[in-house]
């Protein structure tokens, strides 16, 4: 059979029929798999979290066929509610694909602790320095208790009762100081032995 016949025959033009199908249906298939892939048709503008809570910012983002992951929590700030979004990335109003992750950092649920350090002793200016240092309020209110030492702290309290070093508090507390308040210090005992009378002697003894 000639090259010119082989062209002719039906079993070339049903090869041709099945090709002219085939490969379209084929390359259309790929492409889209592609884009299913890379999501490449679809765009997603990233919404604003902030101040929602976790479980809201969550349900957001899951309807938008977002993910989202928990990259860090901030000490406590007390204009945002507990345990809600301060920050996020990608920013809102970002475009990203759909299944983009979102990370998100988190509000605490409330001030850390702070342990109280070591006081006794200490002048007023040096506590009042540390304490502020480690994130504690002082009460403007002052207590005083008989000392020679003035201004000399020798207690601290907060809400009432008597802190010790080490007891745990919570940031932004507010402590009192018990300071004390100076002068001479009372001496209570007895007459020294030259401060006696000299017993007289008796005549004959």
């Amino acid at each position: 059979m000639s090259g010119f016949e082989f062209v002719k025959s039906k079993f070339f033009k049903r090869q041709m029929i099945i090709a002219f199908i085939v490969f379209p249906l084929f390359f259309f298939l790929v492409f889209k798999s592609l884009g299913f892939i890379t999501h490449h048709s679809q765009k997603i503008e990233v919404p604003d979290l902030s101040k929602k809570p976790i479980y809201q910012a969550e349900e957001i983002l899951d309807d938008m066929n977002l993910r989202w992951v928990i990259q860090d929590s901030i000490d406590y700030n007390p204009e945002f509610p507990k345990n809600s979004v301060v920050k996020q990335n990608p920013l809102p109003g970002d475009i990203v694909k759909s299944g983009r992750k979102i990370y998100l950092t988190l509000n605490a649920s409330g001030y850390r602790k702070i342990p109280i350090p070591d006081f006794y002793g200490n002048t007023k200016r040096n506590v009042e320095t540390t304490l502020k240092a480690l994130g504690f309020q002082i009460s403007g209110k002052y207590e005083y208790v008989p000392d020679i030492g003035k201004d000399v702290v020798r207690g601290l309290k907060f809400k009432g009762k008597k802190l010790n070093p080490g007891d745990m508090l919570p940031k932004k507390s507010i402590i009192t100081l018990i300071l004390g308040e100076g002068g001479e210090e009372e001496v209570v005992g007895d007459e020294t032995p030259q401060d006696l009378p000299m017993e007289e002697e008796v005549p004959g003894f």
